[in-house]
């Protein structure tokens, strides 16, 4: 391939050199940060065959073009545009000056979560395995596998004890990724995680019970009282914390002696980030946390359908702008605390979504002409349903418009069908057809028969919004054709 011809034809289609702000690439991307995205020529990028797909977000414009080439069209691109290389890091910081300051909390939220994720769909899908052996009548009538297989059961306790991991320790996960992200070290942002859910304290899980029978201990500090309670399974007190902690650090850095810094930072940083965040910040966030939390959990468990369907109507708007990552947070929370809420109920709603964006895409499939997108269409499809739907949604139903309008539609009909029943989940997983081993054993046919509907409906919308358009179309090239040739466009 003439990577330079590629690098200098996607250049003149982004708006020229002038227009280029920052640049790097992933294993498939490339990643810009313009100046002015309304100087991108779509249409242009549309029509290359090296382009699989575009789209916008978190301030940086994205080009896909496959592995492989990417990287030597990259080497070409930047030199003609004059720009230096660039890490991924400093292409996102560039990005993210240009975000608002609602999306700039998303999108620190996204930096947070995003890397611990695969930690929590580890654990999480090992609770699923583990609904697979302890759930009765899923394989053996009136029996579960480890009653029907008995050697099992030592093998199905250990994968139970392993799917905890993440959730009992979530804020030393969570404390290691945040305080890297606020400018500290993550390592003691790690041990703050640490001193959180020391087996010293009351667990928090176990907290309810003690303080309603009156045995919650406490340090006595020079006459103050603080409880000696643990934060298993929390996140916002870790999140603040967190940012204190890299904030103390930051400023004893700046004024403790070079001599004395690798002793006295470490130790001042981590008692007093401890002692706010037992006697302050921890029980305030803590109560925010629950209020957060309890408010989704009455929306949903009062208007049911109706509130299941406002969330899946929305769900796909929110992914477009990485709104979506703020729901980690609460998710993870009713995980942690799945004894109490039984589940999550986002992460079905999102699994709706995901395969409404699928069905869009593969009606779409059927429905154009142009080869290259008729090829795009199934690719994506077939990810969306297993849970991945950048190359879906930016590719084709965003592209297209009417098929995101009918993938809001399918996902709101499914999601208030699941909604219904209660449908929930005990994990995170893939949210889509591998989702049914996070689903609760007594949901698992209505989480099905959800995304059945949210096929159908999708696929259904889809079409009639075509004909739509088809016909708002043909009715135009009619009524340009019926004007007189003497006549003009500007004199109409």
């Amino acid at each position: 391939m003439d990577y330079k011809k590629i690098a200098e034809e996607l250049l003149m289609d982004i708006g020229g050199k002038d227009n280029v702000q920052a640049a790097t690439h992933c294993a498939t991307r490339l990643r810009l940060v313009l100046k002015d995205e309304s100087k991108v020529d779509q249409a242009g990028l549309d029509e290359r065959d090296e382009v699989k797909g575009t789209f916008s977000t978190a301030g940086q414009y994205q080009i896909i073009l496959g592995s492989g080439i990417v990287n030597e069209v990259y080497k070409e691109f930047i030199k003609m545009a004059g720009i230096d290389a660039m890490s991924k890091e400093e292409v996102k910081t560039a990005g993210t000056q240009k975000l608002n300051p609602i999306q700039q909390g998303v999108k620190l939220l996204s930096d947070i979560f995003v890397p611990i994720i695969p930690a929590i769909v580890a654990c999480g899908l090992m609770m699923g395995l583990n609904n697979v052996f302890t759930a009765p009548d899923l394989f053996v009538t009136g029996k579960s596998l480890i009653e029907a297989y008995p050697a099992i059961e030592g093998f199905a306790a250990m994968i139970n004890t392993f799917s905890n991991a993440a959730y009992v320790f979530l804020p030393v996960l969570i404390g290691f990724s945040a305080t890297q992200k606020f400018g500290g070290n993550p390592y003691l942002g790690a041990v703050l995680g640490m001193l959180m859910v020391h087996p010293d304290l009351v667990n928090a899980y176990a907290y309810p019970s003690v303080l309603a029978a009156g045995e919650v201990p406490f340090w006595n500090i020079f006459g103050f009282e603080i409880a000696k309670v643990g934060y298993q399974g929390t996140v916002l007190p870790i999140l603040f914390a967190s940012y204190i902690l890299a904030k103390i650090e930051t400023f004893l850095h700046k004024r403790v002696h070079t001599s004395l810094d690798n002793l006295v930072t470490p130790l001042f940083a981590i008692i007093s980030t401890g002692f706010l965040t037992f006697t302050l910040v921890g029980p305030l966030t803590r109560t925010l946390g629950d209020v957060m939390t309890n408010s989704l959990v009455w929306l949903y468990d009062t208007t049911g359908a109706i509130g299941g369907a406002i969330i899946g109507f929305f769900y796909a708007p929110l992914v477009v702008t990485g709104m979506h990552h703020s729901f980690i947070a609460v998710e993870t929370q009713l995980l942690a605390d799945i004894a109490k809420t039984g589940g999550t109920f986002i992460f079905p709603i999102a699994a709706m979504s995901n395969v409404a964006q699928g069905a869009a895409a593969l009606a779409m499939f059927f429905i154009i002409k142009e080869q290259k997108a008729k090829s795009l269409a199934s690719a994506s499809a077939i990810s969306a349903y297993l849970g991945i739907t950048e190359p879906a949604m930016f590719g084709i139903n965003l592209k297209y418009r009417y098929p995101f309008y009918a993938t809001m539609i399918g996902s709101g009909v499914s999601s208030a069908f699941i909604s219904f029943f209660k449908v929930k989940a005990i994990a995170m997983g893939a949210a889509g057809l591998p989702g049914v081993i996070s689903i609760k054993q007594e949901d698992l046919w209505i989480y099905v028969l959800g995304m059945l509907i949210a096929t159908l409906t999708t696929v259904s919308m889809t079409y009639v919004l075509s004909k739509r358009d088809w016909t708002k179309d043909e009715a135009k090239k009619r009524n340009e054709e019926q004007v007189p040739s003497t006549l003009n466009k500007e004199t109409l």
